[in-house]
């Protein structure tokens, strides 16, 4: 089967990144048929940048949009049979295209498939990759596809509401059955957390294919919201409540998610009050329901309601008291798993 790939980059304002990242993707081991970067109304050098590519990219530049909106024009440009994307400011192992295309030549049904990634700070990459993180089980329905990949033939809901291991730089698309299903979600296009609308969708959609190595490098600059938790955590909530409202085949699901909801805005005030970000913490007291609200989270919101000249004091007090306690317990703070902050 031949199989022909068409990389689509959004970018906006990234001319101190796409360089690095469109050399990776022009160095890949299996190259792609076309590069196309769609750049999202771009104000500082990006345009330049891209220049020194010449004929290698295609570019087109449209008013700013948003990146979901960049990213769907991109597919409307795109000729292959696949279409991988990357966002402008992450990186791509040499053989990463090598290892995808290699997944859907094993298994051709596939609407789309997933690769590993790992964290990039500067120039180091962390050791742990972002599934070694996944729950106990996570990958037990995996079917396996030769050593390092493999497919879940079943819809993976479930897992997406404990867990979310996909990030959009690491993912490569059937471009007919993705269209098919409507691309990704524009009616929530600059929300933040907007990917999770569109990895839901697909994986409503198996079979779905997973390489298990780490082929994508995810960089965490000051430029990119994901590095926010407490930001990302409340988008994740934002998009479940959406998905919900909108997607009927979610409703066996429903309590899953609206647990989901709660769980990630009692993350996201825990991080406002270590911050706080009083304000922040009482937008999201709004959003809880009362019921959710107890032990110490209500404790929080008693401290965020006193007068300032106490909150200061207040609020160490009980942070000290829980490192106390946690040091006696020899436990650790839970880490958050959101679906939204993935990376």
């Amino acid at each position: 089967m031949h199989l022909t790939v068409s990389v689509v980059v959004p970018t906006y304002n990234r001319a101190g990144l796409i360089g690095e990242t469109l050399q990776r993707i022009l160095g890949q081991s299996m190259p792609p048929a076309e590069v196309i970067v769609v750049d999202d109304g771009s104000t500082d050098d990006t345009e330049a940048v891209l220049a020194r590519f010449g004929a290698r990219i295609r570019v087109k530049r449209i008013p700013n949009s948003g990146e979901i909106a960049a990213r769907n024009h991109g597919i409307g440009l795109a000729r292959g049979t696949l279409i991988a994307f990357c966002d402008s400011d992450d990186l791509w192992e040499v053989d990463h295209l090598a290892r995808m295309v290699a997944l859907w030549q094993a298994e051709p049904r596939l609407t789309a498939a997933y690769a590993n990634f790992r964290i990039v700070q500067v120039s180091t990459w962390r050791e742990r990759t972002k599934f070694d993180d996944a729950p106990e089980g996570y990958w037990q329905a995996l079917r396996q596809v030769g050593n390092e990949a493999g497919v879940f033939d079943q819809p993976i809901v479930d897992r997406l509401i404990r867990f979310m291991p996909f990030f959009p730089s690491a993912l490569v698309v059937h471009a007919e059955r993705f269209r098919a299903l409507g691309a990704w979600d524009a009616a929530v296009n600059r929300w933040m957390s907007q990917d999770l609308a569109t990895a839901f969708r697909l994986a409503e959609h198996p079979p779905l294919g997973v390489v298990l190595v780490p082929t994508v490098g995810i960089r965490k600059h000051p430029g990119n919201f994901s590095a926010d938790v407490q930001k990302m955590n409340l988008g994740d909530a934002r998009i479940l409540e959406y998905l919900l409202a909108t997607r009927p085949s979610l409703a066996p699901h429903a309590e899953a998610i609206r647990g989901s909801i709660v769980r990630r805005r009692l993350e996201a005030l825990e991080l406002a009050f270590a911050r706080r970000d009083w304000t922040g913490l009482r937008e999201i007291l709004a959003l809880l329901p009362a019921e959710a609200v107890r032990g110490r989270p209500r404790l929080k919101a008693r401290i965020a309601a006193v007068p300032a000249v106490l909150r200061e004091p207040l609020a160490r007090g009980l942070l000290a008291l829980g490192t106390v306690k946690s040091t006696l317990l020899g436990g650790q703070r839970a880490r958050s798993d959101a679906p939204g902050s993935s990376a």
